[in-house]
């Protein structure tokens, strides 16, 4: 037998032999090749962020230009974001240093609370929600506690500290009021000098925290991230060390790794990469802007983590997510640093935030705007392109998509068995094609109601994209 054609048949049988994904209903965002097989002139592109402009800006007494690692909460109608508040620099974990919080109803429209938990000096009301607590209040990251077993007085968790004291745990029932769950520290072999996240994984069953670690041991090599799971917020599992696949090593300011809200299967690091020595400012341009004069010999820009569970980062995408804008004031040290969390801002916007001017009088937090589940799309041109799944299985009788096509353009589906035959009435040709721009839209073929008698069967999906990008698909 001709040896290219046994290679052929071999790879033939590998695939079709391959145990099918099991999607039920979940949605799937089209961020890695998780469902792909092939893409035949057609990419997946990392999409472009619009930039909203300044929500906050850090100009009160208690905040100042060395606020950050911040962290968003959408809490049903109310719209949370907690940042350290530091008016000027010195050692992590310092008694100048407090939690904040500003509030919105919408995501957009952002205000400081008056409050009187801790008082300072001329300012009987303030936003000031955590102080006195060092090292805490240097990385406080709360979460919302979405476990369905948790305590109603723990409806918020979160967790602080450095090296020396190690995360130490708090809890509160409004987000506002909070208090220690353990005296000690519930996790202590990190390094912890950054923003150290913790959430509640469904997908897991527990919760997870990703944390600053080095590659070289204590602080030597790359600024990088590990993970640790726990049951109950207070016993977490050994670490360990996360693993970025064959990609370079870079620094990882911040990881910002977080269950996506509408697909809480897949994990999302919207994170800070930087670029320590990469000097952009001269020291007159530095004195120009008030820069302090210890934060422009760096830059920093944002870049796309994405994650299954496990200890594995998927970094499909190199390049920025967030490009430092136009202006010196963001080619500084330790800006261009985004908050934690991507929530939803209106019906088909999402948002997540992202401190810049660092270490400036304008220090401030920018909203960036997506559309849902627009992190990244399967693109092709006027010419058409063709993507073929892998073999899974769904639960569910009819399909959604999530696409913007040109009015010239569109989408059409074939569902396939496992060697890529079409299933009776599911062929390219039976299929009626998509045009428009739709977060949900039911995928249609001629005389065909719903997909009953595919449910629970190995399918393929064949996909013929034309001048359109795909975002997102859901089984339901």
């Amino acid at each position: 037998m001709n040896p290219t054609l046994l290679i052929l048949l071999l790879i033939s049988n590998l695939v079709s032999t391959a145990e099918p994904i099991n999607i039920e209903s979940k949605r799937e965002l089209f961020i890695d090749d998780f469902l792909i097989e092939s893409l035949d002139d057609a990419e997946i592109r990392l999409s472009i962020p619009k930039d909203e402009g300044p929500v906050h800006s850090f100009d009160k007494s208690w905040e100042g230009p060395f606020c950050g690692y911040s962290t968003v909460i959408n809490d049903d109608s109310r719209y949370l974001i907690y940042y350290r508040g530091l008016p000027k620099s010195g050692k992590d974990g310092s008694e100048d240093e407090t939690t904040c919080i500003i509030t919105s109803n919408d995501g957009i429209n952002w205000s400081r609370p008056e409050l009187s938990y801790f008082l300072q000096k001329k300012y009987p009301r303030n936003n000031i929600v955590l102080a006195n607590a060092a090292p805490v209040t240097h990385n406080f990251s709360p979460f919302l506690d979405t476990n369905p077993n948790r305590k109603p007085n723990q409806k918020f968790k979160a967790l602080g500290g450095t090296e020396k004291s190690g995360l130490i745990a708090y809890i509160s029932a409004d987000g506002l009021r909070w208090k220690k769950l353990d005296e000690k520290a519930v996790f202590k072999d990190g390094i912890f000098d950054s923003q150290n996240v913790s959430f509640w994984s469904e997908h897991e069953k527990c919760y997870v925290c990703y944390f600053r670690t080095w590659t070289g041991g204590g602080y030597s090599g790359y600024r990088s991230v590990s993970r640790t799971t726990s049951k109950d917020f207070i016993h977490w599992t050994n670490p360990t060390k996360m693993n970025f696949g064959n990609t370079p090593s870079e620094h990882l300011y911040t990881n910002q790794t977080h269950p996506y809200f509408r697909a809480t299967h897949i994990y999302l690091g919207i994170a800070a990469r930087f670029m320590p020595g990469r000097k952009i400012l001269s020291t007159d341009e530095a004195e120009i802007i008030g820069v302090n004069p210890s934060y422009f010999n760096d830059c920093s820009d944002v870049v796309l983590l994405t994650s299954r569970g496990g200890s594995s980062y998927n970094r499909k995408f190199m390049e920025s997510f967030v490009r430092p804008g136009i202006g010196l004031e963001n080619w500084v040290s330790r800006s261009n640093y985004p908050a934690l969390n991507i929530v939803q801002t209106s019906s088909n916007e999402m948002s997540f935030y992202v401190n810049q001017n660092y270490a400036q009088p304008s220090s401030s937090i920018h909203r960036y705007s997506l559309r849902i589940d627009g992190i990244s799309s399967i693109y092709a041109g006027f010419s058409q392109g063709t993507v073929i799944t892998k073999p899974f299985i769904f639960k569910g009788k009819q399909l959604y998509m999530n696409y913007s096509t040109s009015a010239a353009g569109g989408i059409k589906v074939s569902i396939l068995d496992n060697s890529k035959s079409p299933y009776k009435g599911f062929a390219i040709d039976n299929s009626i094609e998509s045009i428009g721009n739709y977060i949900d839209r039911r995928i249609k073929w001629k005389g065909i109601n719903d997909l009953s008698s595919l449910e629970g069967k190995v399918v393929r999906l064949e996909i013929k994209i034309k001048d359109a990008n795909l975002y997102s698909l859901r089984f339901n």
